[in-house]
């Protein structure tokens, strides 16, 4: 029963062909496209995989994208299974004010991360920030419950915003530095530094709640630039959303 996943966040669609929808199944393939050329998928990346039985995806992009993914998917026969958070699954509460409207990918990364926690031994706090286009902190209580999280502007953001509000600035290409003596790394610095304090104010306060020091991990795309300015130790993780769809997976469709 080949299994695959797909995630689709605000640039690039990234999917992952695996031998069954089980944590620790084999790899088969795996790949990403911009979402400009999602419509090349079934003639290309696609065309010759084995035929996938099972798959569930996560969607940040739009409606018009999902549907374009589903168009690429017309080649297989086989449904496609989105995830939309909710109260509860795959053992992880969810604790915002309005569950349905925390984003799926948050909510597939928090179940990705709290399966490997729980994976290495007893349960504990448990931060995990995805580091994309936006930033997120997520808060994970010792019982699985998620308490909150923090969004804010990825690097590219925030420099773009600083640019198109700021005479005489342009996006740098600069070095995180501890003292910045040019306007990139100034900027690169400030970008780098703020990311960093807010995660370190999210990991104070889960410590300070829970009553016990917090596992941390990090994942996405620009995770590796961030992890070497954090001022605590993260595990960096190379893709918490595949791995939240696996164990979704193993749930959904165990019989």
């Amino acid at each position: 029963m080949t299994f695959l996943a797909i995630d689709v966040g605000n640039t690039r669609l990234k999917w992952a062909l695996y031998e069954a929808p089980q944590p620790g199944a084999a790899l088969l393939a795996q790949g990403a496209e911009f979402l400009d050329h999602i419509d090349r998928l079934a003639e290309g990346a696609w065309a010759s995989l084995p035929v996938p039985t099972r798959m569930v995806g996560c969607v940040v992009a739009g409606d018009a994208v999902k549907r374009r993914v589903e168009e690429q998917m017309e080649l297989w026969d086989v449904s496609a299974n989105w995830v939309v958070a909710s109260a509860q699954e795959a053992g992880l509460r969810n604790g915002y004010d309005h569950p349905s409207r925390l984003g799926c990918d948050r909510w597939v990364a928090m179940i990705g991360a709290r399966q490997h926690l729980l994976a290495r031994g007893p349960a504990r706090p448990l931060i995990v920030v995805m580091v994309g286009t936006a930033v997120t902190v997520e808060a994970i209580d010792v019982q699985g419950t998620f308490l909150g999280g923090l969004i804010l502007p990825g690097h590219g953001i925030m420099l773009r915003a600083l640019e198109s509000g700021t005479a005489g600035l342009h996006v740098p290409t600069g070095e995180v530095r501890l003292f910045p003596t040019n306007t990139s790394d100034a900027l690169t610095s400030g970008g780098t530094y703020a990311i960093a304090g807010a995660v370190e104010r999210m990991v104070q306060h889960l410590a300070q709640h829970c009553g016990a020091e917090p596992m941390c991990m990090m994942t996405g795309g620009a995770g590796w630039k961030m992890a070497p300015s954090m001022g605590r130790s993260f595990e960096l993780m190379d893709n918490l959303i595949f791995d939240g769809l696996i164990e979704i997976a193993a749930r959904r469709f165990a019989s």
